[in-house]
Formats: C-alpha cells, sequence, structure tokens
C-alpha cells in the first residue's frame, strides 16, 4: 500500500463559509491537538541499533618504540604545520602554498561542503511544510447546467489565498536516523578533507627531500667531474710523457664522459620533481622552479606515542569510524519501514467572488487531516533493505578495523626503516672513508709508477658509489621521516572533526 497525501485545499464560491473565524472550532481543536499529542508520545520511539564504537585490538605499545630516543624538547614532536620541525623555510614556503592553491583540496573542501548541506536538508524532514499561493479565475457556467439550478448562466470571479501544511512526526525516528547518518557523513568527509590535505603536504615534503637529494648528488657528480678532469690531465701529460699507454688514457676519458652522463640524467629526475612540486601548489610548471640547495641534515626526532592515539590522530581512521555509525544509523532508517507511516495536514485561506471582501472574515476556509497508513505486503522489499543496511555495516566495521591495523602497520614500517637506515648511514659513512682512502693511495701508486691506471679508475667507481649510496641513504631517512609524521596523522586530532 502506498500512501500519497495531498493537502492542498481548494475552496468554491458556493460552499459555506459564514461560520469562519480567525480560530478553529473547539471540536476541530480538541482533535488536532490530540493527534499531535498521541504523534509526539510516539516520537520518542527511534528504532534501530543504539551506536557504539567498534573494538579494536590495540598493542600496549610499538615494537620499535624502545629503539628511539624522545624528543628533545618535546614539543619539537609533529603539530599543526609539521614540516616546521625540519626548519626549512623554503619547505615551509612551499608547504603554505599548498594549503591555499592545491586544487585537489578544494575539491575535498567542496566536498565537505556539500556533504555539510546535505545535513540540513535532513533536517529539514523534522519540521512542517507549508506553501502559500494566490489564484484567480473568472468562471463561465455552462447554460444547460445552469437548467437545473436557476435556470439562468452565471458568471463570476473567484479569488483564493490558499496556505497548505503538511507534517510527517518522526514517530518512529526514521528522519532522526537519517539526520544521524547524513551528520556523520559529512564528519566522515571533514575527515577525508583533512587526510587529503595530510596526503599532499606529505606527497610535497617527500618531492622537496628528493629533489634536494639529486641536488646533493649533482653537487657529488660535478665535484667528480672536476676531479676526473685533473686526472684525464694528469694522465694526457704522462702518455705523452712515454710514461702511460694509450689504454690509461682511454680509461680515463671513459670514467670522465660516463660520470658527466650520469650527472645530466640527474638533471632530468630533478626537472619532473620541479614540475610535480609546482603541480602541488597550483603553479604552472612553465613558470616554476627551485634553485639548487644540497640535502646535508639529517632528519630530526621525534616520537611516535602510543598505538591508541592513532585513534585520535589518523584522520582516514577517524573518517572510518564516522562511516561505521552513519550505517549504524542507516539500519534504524530500514527499520522504521516496518511502521505505520503518520502525516498530518491542514490547509486555510481566503476566497471571494470578489476581491473587496477577500480578507473579510466570512470569506475564510479550514481543513484538517490526520492520515496513518501501514505497508501490508511489498514482496520482501523491506526485509532486503534491512539486511542490505546490516552488511553494509558489517562491511564498515570490517574496513574500519582494516584501517586501524593499516595504521599501525605504517608507523611500524617507518620505525623501522628510520632505524635500519640510521645504523646503514653509519656503515656507509665508514665505507666512504675506507673508499676515498683507497682512492688516494691508487692515485699516489700511479704517480709513482707502482700501479696502471685499471686500479685508479676502479677505486674511483668504488668512491663514488659509495658516496652516492650515503647520498641516497640521507634521501631515504627523509622520505621515512616524513612517512612516520603522516602515519601518526601529521598532528591532527579527532577534535578537530567539526560538530556539523
Amino acid at each position: 500500500m502506498v500512501l500519497a497525501t495531498n493537502c492542498h485545499i481548494s475552496g468554491k464560491s458556493g460552499s459555506s463559509s459564514e461560520g469562519f473565524s480567525r480560530h478553529l472550532p473547539l471540536a476541530a481543536r480538541h482533535f488536532f491537538f490530540l493527534f499531535i499529542l498521541t504523534a509526539m508520545l510516539l516520537s520518542g520511539c527511534t528504532v534501530g541499533p543504539k551506536y557504539a564504537r567498534p573494538s579494536v585490538d590495540t598493542p600496549s605499545k610499538y615494537k620499535e618504540a624502545d629503539n628511539f630516543k624522545p624528543a628533545q624538547p618535546a614539543d619539537q614532536s609533529a603539530k599543526g604545520k609539521w614540516w616546521e620541525v625540519y626548519e626549512d623555510p623554503q619547505l615551509n614556503a612551499l608547504e603554505d602554498q599548498v594549503s591555499v592553491s592545491n586544487q585537489n583540496i578544494r575539491a575535498a573542501q567542496a566536498q565537505f561542503l556539500t556533504a555539510r548541506a546535505a545535513v540540513r536538508v535532513s533536517r529539514s524532514g523534522l519540521f512542517p511544510t507549508a506553501t502559500g499561493g494566490l489564484a484567480i479565475s473568472r468562471t463561465g457556467q455552462s447554460q444547460n447546467k445552469a437548467l437545473f439550478s436557476s435556470g439562468e448562466q452565471k458568471t463570476y470571479n473567484d479569488f483564493q489565498i490558499p496556505v497548505d501544511v503538511s507534517y510527517e512526526p518522526d514517530v518512529w525516528g526514521r528522519v532522526r536516523r537519517s539526520v544521524e547518518a547524513s551528520r556523520s557523513e559529512a564528519q566522515a568527509t571533514a575527515a577525508d578533507l583533512a587526510s587529503v590535505e595530510l596526503t599532499l603536504h606529505a606527497e610535497l615534503a617527500m618531492d622537496y627531500f628528493e629533489l634536494r637529494g639529486l641536488d646533493a648528488q649533482k653537487e657529488l657528480f660535478d665535484s667528480t667531474v672536476q676531479s676526473y678532469e685533473k686526472a684525464l690531465e694528469l694522465t694526457k701529460n704522462r702518455y705523452e710523457g712515454g710514461l702511460a699507454s694509450a689504454v690509461d688514457y682511454a680509461q680515463a676519458q671513459t670514467q670522465l664522459e660516463t660520470t658527466r652522463a650520469l650527472a645530466e640524467d640527474v638533471d632530468v629526475q630533478r626537472t619532473a620533481l620541479e614540475h610535480a612540486i609546482a603541480a602541488l601548489t597550483g603553479q604552472s610548471a612553465s613558470t616554476f622552479g627551485l634553485a639548487s640547495s644540497p640535502l646535508k641534515i639529517p632528519p630530526p626526532p621525534f616520537p611516535a606515542g602510543l598505538p591508541s592515539d592513532l585513534l585520535q590522530r589518523r584522520p582516514d581512521v577517524a573518517a572510518a569510524e564516522r562511516r561505521v555509525q552513519e550505517a549504524n544509523a542507516q539500519i534504524g532508517v530500514a527499520r522504521a519501514a516496518y511502521f505505520p507511516l503518520i502525516t498530518l495536514g491542514g490547509g486555510g485561506g481566503f476566497e471571494s467572488a470578489a476581491i473587496g471582501t477577500l480578507l473579510q472574515g466570512p470569506s475564510g476556509f479550514w481543513q484538517l487531516a490526520g492520515a496513518a497508513a501501514e505497508t501490508l505486503f511489498d514482496g520482501g522489499q523491506r526485509r532486503g533493505a534491512s539486511d542490505q543496511a546490516k552488511a553494509l555495516f558489517d562491511k564498515s566495521v570490517d574496513e574500519y578495523r582494516q584501517t586501524v591495523l593499516t595504521s599501525f602497520q605504517e608507523v611500524e614500517d617507518n620505525l623501522s626503516a628510520l632505524r635500519i637506515l640510521e645504523e646503514e648511514a653509519k656503515t656507509e659513512d665508514a665505507a666512504v672513508a675506507a673508499a676515498e682512502h683507497s682512492l688516494a693511495l691508487s692515485n699516489t701508486r700511479y704517480r709513482g709508477g707502482v700501479a696502471n691506471y685499471l686500479e685508479v679508475t676502479t677505486a674511483q667507481s668504488a668512491a663514488l658509489a659509495d658516496e652516492r649510496a650515503a647520498v641516497d641513504i640521507l634521501t631515504r631517512r627523509m622520505a621515512a621521516s616524513v612517512l612516520l609524521i603522516k602515519a601518526i596523522g601529521g598532528g591532527w586530532n579527532v577534535s578537530q572533526v567539526p560538530p556539523v
């Protein structure tokens, strides 16, 4: 059974309106107030399960936590503008541009505003709907129709000012559950916005440090090219003096040109990163540029906190939890369909054949109505909708728990990466020192005629490889530190979700 309610009331010029007054008759008022009182008493009912945050298994501490010393001072940990812990003015300026110019952030902001507006749409169901209008007509009766009455053909005017009111009391909480679902979705969208901002800020920081790592590689290659040019000049002089073979001279040339090619290849990678940073900051790649500034300083230390903190600090976890509540509310919406639909309606206004008497008391008309309808058979539609809502709730709970597990994994991954890379950096520094010492010895042996140039090129290749590895490790350490800040939420907190 489908209930259709039309509360538009239109009077007739021949209807009796002499008894109309500015107040409803006593019997009508008693009927209407009794109906409203009954609806209000029933509206205390809200069907559907009461929401409770899903339980998750939370470890007491991170496995890698014992390997890290707390940051000094303690307030150095990532907060609102977390990138400021790196104390890089260029990075700070770029990150500020991301907040105001990135198009993906603007799109996420528009999505949040859309969801917040949807809350107001849902809330409108808690209130009556009233419409008003103005109607003017002139009617000429059929003469044959007039024969059955006075026998005279009549032509008359009809002026109406109708006001119609309809209201569906939220007896079973369907509207309140819809509002709850819309509010939860809006809050989830706000957390999505924070997650997008965190991701883009982290992406910019990673691109920036990778670019600075390439600057360090470029600096290394340029200094190496200068060293190889001197070595080639020495080998050329020795060759022309009969102290070195043509093979030695050719090997020196090969080493130099190979290193020059590697230096040029760095420019290709750096240009791509520069363009990516331009897009992230909302600028044209054609006009954007960053001066070279080689990466030198390792990442600062900061505490990761406790695993339980992630439930409050990660925006993606907060968004997943809000969508669990949304799915829970949708179960209540589906269950409300099992109960009768109650509607109240009424209308009134003024109607007269002469515009001069339109707003006088005798021109008034009114009507009150109430209805209740229950679906008797729907072929399993309501059961299917209820089962679907329950399944979606279970799905949202599983997704929430998986998001929490993934957050723990990401923190552990980057904590371990920072620890291992720090140890690797110490080992690589020792390797660089040994390689440079070996190269110095080989050059001395070559100048003294004790060794051929193959020994020198071998030592040069080993030294360059170790120095490149040291730069790469430093770049990876910076990237891991950014990913760790992102993994712990970047200073965001669930208290920043707007109440909507």
